[in-house]
């Protein structure tokens, strides 16, 4: 598990935890991603060989265009095979960046 700061007790900034399954890997990713955490979350999500990977984002309460960015470089390491599940504000950014409309996007 990586984790970023803790504020005074409160929830981290940025923790992500990685679970692997045969070659499925699954990411989990709490807290904010931006620019100071989207390359440790495409780090983590590239550095275990896997075929499939879900990235977990639905405890993300901000995501910015560094984390847009990973994302799609994530969806380019796993083409067909990437799903991406949204919080309420991560399904937002996607919708109006146009990338909601992308297979790896699981609204469910």
């Amino acid at each position: 598990m990586v984790s970023g700061v803790d504020q005074g007790g409160s929830a981290p900034v940025f923790a992500a935890s990685v679970q692997v399954d045969g070659d499925h890997l699954r990411v989990v990713v709490t807290g904010e991603v931006d620019m100071a955490t989207a390359d440790t979350m495409l780090q983590i999500a590239l550095r275990e060989p896997a075929r499939r990977l879900t990235l977990d984002l639905r405890a993300v309460a901000f995501f910015d265009s560094a984390a847009i960015h990973a994302v799609v470089r994530i969806a380019e390491r796993f083409p067909g095979t990437l799903a991406v599940l949204p919080s309420r504000q991560v399904r937002r950014v996607l919708e109006i960046s146009g990338l909601a409309g992308q297979d790896w996007f699981d609204p469910s």
